[in-house]
């Protein structure tokens, strides 16, 4: 799938969370979300990314940002992922890899000198009219929570 461009639309959705409730895109409007996608719960750099994203969460609410993690993984999963790191935001499974598919997230990629298909780590910024302000693709675990401060000016 192509990947999303600043200014289009976000595709929406509604996918489970850690404890089976659905969460919507739509609940989020009127506020900027990033959405990240990450390949599977627990394994290490999935784990580096996810706890990034717990550690500066403070600072991204202060800026304005809802954070969103999905990946393929199944509920009871992110549970135990959720529970295991003290992970305080939403973590989303998406089994079919259909919204992965959507925002672009779902595709070729390199695995240790190999191609493989399977989720591309990514992120995008959703603005609060529910478009797409920014998106990086291919971005590595590390330092990607903090780079991605410094590109939107959050101290």
């Amino acid at each position: 799938m192509p990947q999303l461009s600043p200014g289009e639309l976000a595709p929406t959705f509604v996918l489970p969370d850690a404890d089976g409730h659905e969460v919507s895109l739509a609940q989020h409007r009127g506020q900027r979300v990033i959405v990240y996608f990450y390949p599977a719960a627990m394994t290490p750099g999935c784990t580096r990314q996810a706890c990034d994203f717990r550690d500066n969460l403070v600072s991204l609410q202060g800026a304005g940002f809802a954070v969103l993690g999905i990946s393929p993984d199944p509920v009871e999963r992110l549970a135990r992922f959720r529970d295991r790191d003290g992970l305080t935001f939403p973590l989303l499974s998406d089994p079919e890899h259909g919204v992965l598919e959507r925002w672009g997230a779902w595709g070729e990629k390199q695995l240790y000198g190999r191609v493989v298909v399977g989720v591309i780590r990514s992120t995008v910024l959703v603005g609060a009219d529910g478009r797409v302000e920014r998106a990086w693709y291919a971005v590595k675990a590390t330092g990607h929570v903090a780079r991605l401060r410094r590109e939107l000016g959050i101290a």
